[in-house]
């Protein structure tokens, strides 16, 4: 490994926590959304905005520790990215800062209705924002944003098969390792009830994230072939059978009830389709940009790669001490 490619690795890592960790945080509010009315709708919410207390800030830690590892190290292609896909980053700004507000209003409601109203606003941005950030993912699979500012369209770089397939499918992971999730803290605190309830959603999230996926593949086919070959049958294709294998395990496991080890399963899956994506799109970064033509100068590079090591150092025990909460 060269010293340019590392802290894109390290952004890579990020953006697979990101995407369990932050991913899941979304899927509590999508299931907040589809809940309907009544006392059963009204325990999983209560459930799903209980179980993201400790952490639900917490997560976009790894959104801002992407954009600056980026920003930094391969300056090029952030300015490249940020101008042509400006729409999809702004939507999903502005919902990351809708659920924030909506979370910390819902604590003063004075009456249902009041309640209801914030728990929709934080419930269609948990949809939205995900999905916004999927389609930026899918713009650069897709080989949709160029070099220069904006170095692509505004409007087809994001609104496309490729992003629109992988906006769905980050909603559907979302929800599908929210489900899973939600099932093991519901059976910790003793409630069977509502544990069954989240294992039928996290049964039929599995389902259609799985169905997502193979949608996705079938889409990357015929309009990003290059990522589709290489994930189908190049370096991609281990971390895709990886997940294949963990998604369905994870099933298996909800299925049973053993919902600890699926939690752990359910992350795999997602971060071997983080990986795998990596893998098939390396060593291409953004269309006519490589990862070594867009890096920043060896001082830069290695300033980053030092910060952020003597950064994890700091980080990570004070998270691991945050989700014991």
């Amino acid at each position: 490994m060269h010293l340019y490619e590392v802290p894109l690795w390290f952004a890579l890592v990020g953006l697979a926590l990101y995407t369990v960790l932050g991913g899941a945080d979304f899927g509590a509010g999508f299931w907040q959304l589809v809940a309907g009315r009544g006392k059963q709708a009204d325990e999983v919410r209560d459930e799903a905005h209980h179980a993201m207390a400790p952490v639900w800030e917490a997560n976009h830690v790894w959104l801002i520790f992407i954009l600056t590892v980026v920003w930094t190290a391969y300056p090029a292609a952030f300015g490249s990215i940020a101008s042509t896909l400006s729409i999809p980053l702004f939507i999903a700004g502005v919902g990351i800062v809708m659920r924030g507000g909506a979370y910390a209003l819902r604590a003063g409601t004075r009456s249902a209705g009041e309640q209801r109203r914030v728990d929709t606003v934080f419930a269609l941005s948990s949809v939205l924002t995900p999905f916004a950030l999927g389609t930026v993912i899918g713009a650069i699979a897709s080989e949709r944003v160029h070099v220069g500012n904006p170095g692509g369209s505004l409007v087809t770089s994001w609104l496309n098969p490729t992003s629109i397939a992988i906006g769905v499918l980050a909603v559907a992971s979302g929800a599908y390792t929210s489900a899973v999730f939600l099932s093991g803290d519901a059976e910790r605190y003793g409630d069977r009830a509502l544990t069954d309830r989240f294992r039928a959603r996290a049964l039929g999230a599995g389902l259609a994230a799985g169905a997502a996926a193979l949608a996705g593949l079938i889409v990357l086919h015929f309009d990003a072939e290059r990522i589709f070959r290489r994930l189908t049958q190049g370096v991609g294709l281990p971390a895709l059978v990886a997940s294949v294998i963990a998604g369905i395990a994870t099933l298996a496991l909800v299925w049973r009830r053993h919902y600890e080890p699926a939690r752990y399963l359910a992350a795999v899956a997602v971060a071997a389709t983080i990986a795998g994506w990596a893998l098939a799109q390396n060593p291409v970064f953004l269309q006519g940009l490589t990862i070594r033509e867009a890096a920043a100068g060896h001082d830069t590079l290695v300033a980053v790669v030092v910060a952020v090591l003597v950064g994890a150092l700091l980080l990570f025990p004070s998270l691991a001490l945050l989700f014991r909460l």
